[in-house]
Formats: structure tokens, C-alpha cells, sequence
């Protein structure tokens, strides 16, 4: 068993996170990940309002004695003033495991969460953002490569040197994300210095996941290369699914077109109703280029146990390598 830091700070057997997914990770999923042995995170900003993400909170709890985390974003556009804090205050009275947070400096939230003495983890792009977030008191950051589905940041830097840099940097935890998909990745962000790791492409294609048929025989059918960024001309890159509408969007933006045209290209492409369709040919789908290395849809307990099983066998496989040296 691998024990960290993070193990021992979010109480979880195995170092292994699901990052928040909107309108994909929901209470099956999250308690699927904690009776696994990890913990993931409910998004806040999928619900209509707290008592919506309370219910789900207590379907979750319904599901597993594990951890179970929220995500607040930080974003102003998604949960604005008194949404925040009412997010906030209803986690910690339903007493979650941990948070998440990810956008700007989570300043105005961190002192109530360490008053309710629960973990907060920051989610990062870059190295610079990491200190800030040290800075402030977080218990440990994420930092997520240019590798990973969703949210990118602008700096396009690779989980290899991301991972490396921010963990030499920092004194509390982090948490390695983007590109990680398997054991092999585990035991490579373990050797840069990562504490835990956090995935969510490999978790959509799960069983639980609540997506269309469609986009999981996708998600088997493509590789690394069939991923794309998109939107980086009005600094909000993220990394989604080669189709029909993300190559609209690269149009655009390759000929300098105007935000209106983005946002018109986007209208009725983009939330739940995507995944639920299944037109895989149209719609915004988010994914990670460690897409190429996944095989097969299992169940998040047998994705978690074969993760955990190849970790082993890498690190048994080290020790041999080094033991000949």
C-alpha cells in the first residue's frame, strides 16, 4: 500500500483523486472512487443551488462510508457572491472530507474552511499559482499539465516538468493531474515528487459515468492525437474531443474571428444534454490525452484495483532494476 502525505490528510487507502467533472461526476461515481479506496469531488457550480448539491451529498453518503469532497469554483461567472458562500456553508454543516477549489485564490473562503478543519486543496495550471496558493494556507495543491482534459491554463506546460518544478518548489503536498491514466503514471508522478494524482479522463470511461454509449465506444476508438484545444485566443484553453464542432471553433480562431462568433458556435454544444445525446460528432466532450492509453470501460473499484496492481508491479520492477545496478 502506498501511504503520503495526501493518504493520511484526506484519510483515503490509496493516492488516487477523481477531479470534479461537471454534469458528469455525480454520488455514484463519487461513491464508487471512496468505497475504492480515493476520494472525488461533487462540482458544485452542475447544481441549481445548495439544497440540490445537500440531496446529493446525502446520495452519496447513502452509498459509502468513505470521504466524500466538493468543488467550489472560483470563478465569479459560475458561482457569483452570495452562491459562493452558500455553497460553502452547506458542505461544511453536511461535513464533506475535503474541498476543492480551482480558479482565482481561494482567499475569501480559506479562513471558514480552516475553521471548520477540513482539508482545502487548489487546483493550478502553473507553478507560480501553486506558491500563491501556499502562500495562503491550502493543505495541498493540484497542478494539472497541459496534458489533461478540460481547463488547460495558458502556459502549456507538460505534466514532466509541472509536476517536478511545483514539487520542489513547495513544502505541503501536491497532487499531480493531466495525462494520467494508469499505474505506470502513478508511479512516474510519485518519482517526481507528487504525492497523490488526480484523473478524471480515465473516470469517464467508467461504467458509472452517466455519459451516452456513443462517447464511451469513442473514448476506446480514439487516440492521444484526437484531442484539441480550443478557445486559447480568448484565454480560456481547454483541451476536448476532436469533432465536427471543435474543428467550427478552430476555424474561428485561426482566422481571428470575434468572441460572438465562439460563443454562437458554442450555443446548444456544450452541458449535460451533450453527453446524454450521443451525437459524438457534435457537442463539446472533455478529454485528457491519456485517452490514447485507455483500452477498455470497467467499473471505477476495478479501475482503481488494476491502477493500484500495476503501481506495485512498477515499483517491484524499479526496485529489481536498481538492485542489478
Amino acid at each position: 500500500m502506498i501511504k503520503t502525505r495526501v493518504t493520511e490528510l484526506l484519510g483515503i487507502r490509496h493516492p488516487i483523486l477523481m477531479g470534479a467533472m461537471h454534469w458528469v461526476s455525480n454520488a455514484e461515481m463519487v461513491a464508487a472512487v471512496a468505497e475504492a479506496g480515493g476520494i472525488g469531488f461533487l462540482p458544485a457550480a452542475t447544481f441549481a443551488d445548495a439544497e440540490t448539491m445537500k440531496s446529493e451529498i446525502r446520495k452519496a453518503r447513502a452509498l459509502t462510508d468513505g470521504p466524500i469532497g466538493v468543488n467550489i469554483s472560483m470563478l465569479s461567472t459560475i458561482n457569483p457572491g452570495e452562491a459562493l458562500f452558500d455553497l460553502l456553508e452547506t458542505a461544511i454543516e453536511e461535513k464533506v472530507a475535503a474541498f476543492e477549489t480551482a480558479g482565482r485564490l481561494p482567499v475569501e473562503i480559506a479562513p471558514r474552511i480552516r475553521e471548520a478543519g477540513i482539508p482545502l486543496i487548489h487546483k493550478v495550471p502553473q507553478a507560480r499559482f501553486a506558491k500563491k496558493a501556499e502562500s495562503i494556507g491550502v493543505d495541498a495543491v493540484i497542478v494539472v499539465g497541459y496534458e489533461c482534459g478540460g481547463f488547460t491554463g495558458m502556459s502549456d506546460t507538460t505534466s514532466m516538468v509541472l509536476i517536478n518544478r511545483t514539487a520542489r518548489e513547495l513544502s505541503i503536498p501536491v497532487i499531480a493531474g493531466g495525462g494520467i491514466v494508469d499505474g505506470r503514471g502513478l508511479v512516474a508522478a510519485l518519482a517526481l515528487g507528487a504525492e497523490a494524482v488526480l484523473m478524471g479522463t480515465r473516470f469517464l470511461a467508467s461504467t458509472e459515468a452517466p455519459l451516452h454509449e456513443n462517447w464511451k465506444k469513442r473514448f476506446l476508438e480514439i487516440s492521444e492525437t484526437d484531442t484539441a484545444v480550443l478557445m486559447k485566443s480568448v484565454g480560456n484553453s481547454a483541451r476536448m474531443i476532436r469533432n465536427a464542432t471543435t474543428a467550427k471553433i478552430q476555424e474561428i480562431e485561426s482566422r481571428g474571428g470575434t468572441l460572438e462568433e465562439l460563443m454562437s458556435a458554442l450555443e446548444g454544444n456544450f452541458g449535460k444534454t451533450v453527453y446524454e445525446k450521443g451525437n459524438v460528432e457534435y457537442g463539446i466532450a472533455s478529454a485528457g490525452e491519456g485517452i490514447g492509453l485507455i483500452q477498455d470501460i470497467k467499473s471505477i473499484g476495478v479501475i482503481i484495483r488494476d491502477i493500484v496492481e500495476e503501481a506495485e508491479v512498477t515499483i517491484s520492477r524499479l526496485r529489481r532494476i536498481s538492485a542489478s545496478a
